[in-house]
């Protein structure tokens, strides 16, 4: 496996490598000892899958709130997404910043995605599914969001949307959170 830290601090890309032969190939997806050697939380309570019928479909941004908050590793399973992380951590010398990912079963990409970010993505496909690693357990009364919109962050979305939540399509603006 090969683990790139990126400009936003803590957020990994991490690409499987595969041993093929003539049978086929061999990928290993995870590996504790790995992600311990680049300093990388390994424990993982919940593991979820999001299915999207239409292509464009936008879910996010959403994160956690302390004490709940919680690290993602997120791969694409069917199909294939836009993966986008953003930086809300208060001390942050890259807050508000963010970053997007082509995440396909074919090119087999995870992002790993530490507390104090945002997570979204938009499906590029129709008929797509993400799988979700969570390393805390899902608490409504902290689970939030920010605007996918929100012009503190420009987000260069590649589709409109075409199908997203009432929740997230009217998340707050961050502006009117920090007034």
């Amino acid at each position: 496996m090969r683990f790139t830290e990126t400009v936003l601090k803590g957020v990994w890309l991490i690409e499987p490598t595969s041993v093929v032969d003539d049978r086929g190939s061999f990928t290993r997806l995870f590996c504790e000892k790995e992600m311990a050697d680049c300093g990388l939380a390994a424990r993982f309570v919940q593991h979820s899958r999001a299915h999207s019928v239409k292509k464009g479909t936008l879910r996010g941004l959403h994160f956690q709130s302390d004490p709940y908050a919680e690290v993602k590793l997120v791969s694409c399973t069917y199909g294939a997404i836009f993966d986008v992380v953003v930086d809300l951590r208060p001390n942050s010398p890259t807050r508000y910043h963010w970053l997007g990912f082509e995440l396909t079963p074919q090119n087999m990409r995870q992002v790993y995605i530490p507390a104090g970010f945002a997570h979204g993505l938009q499906t590029l496909t129709d008929a797509t599914e993400v799988s979700y690693l969570i390393s805390q357990f899902y608490t409504p009364h902290a689970s939030t969001g920010v605007r996918y919109n929100d012009p503190v962050f420009s987000i260069g979305w590649p589709l409109m949307p075409t199908a997203m939540s009432e929740r997230d399509r009217t998340w707050p603006l961050l502006k009117k959170q920090v007034s």
